[in-house]
């Protein structure tokens, strides 16, 4: 420690480095929530409206091993997911749904990497493990370090 700056100030600084980086994060976790948010919402909501066999003539094959029931459950859980990344702490009503709903996007997008792999989409590969590692992110960032609770 230099003699010139009492160790008081290394405090201080410290303090407020340390705030102005959970602020940051805090900022990065919302950004990435509100992308996933933005890219499950339009999903689901397509999966929802479109006809299974419209769907499949757009690419996404998937729709031909599962049921248009199934379908319509997959994008159901991606609306969900996609509120539950927002409205809970934006309402501050039961904030911990955040983090859950992040885990079971995580889940749903290994089931979802399962499927390409099985039928060797490299492009759903790729577009979905981001997709998995983003809703990783906001999940351990929520449960642990930047937690509405803290």
């Amino acid at each position: 420690m230099s003699p010139h700056i009492p160790a008081g100030c290394v405090v201080v600084l410290l303090k407020r480095t340390n705030s102005q980086g959970r602020i940051l994060v805090n900022i990065a976790l919302w950004i990435i929530a509100g992308l996933l948010a933005a890219v499950f919402l339009a999903g689901g909501v397509v999966k929802l409206i479109q006809p299974k066999e419209k769907l499949a003539a757009s690419g996404l094959g998937f729709v031909e091993d599962v049921s248009a029931g199934a379908v319509k459950a997959i994008g159901a859980v991606e609306i969900l997911g996609a509120v539950g990344l927002i409205l809970p702490a934006v309402l501050d009503i039961v904030p911990v749904l955040v983090p859950l709903a992040a885990v079971g996007l995580v889940l749903l997008m290994a089931g979802a990497f399962i499927t390409h792999v099985r039928r060797r989409e490299a492009q759903g590969i790729v577009v979905t493990l981001i997709l998995l590692a983003l809703a990783v992110l906001v999940a351990w960032g929520r449960f642990g370090p930047q937690s509405f609770s803290s």
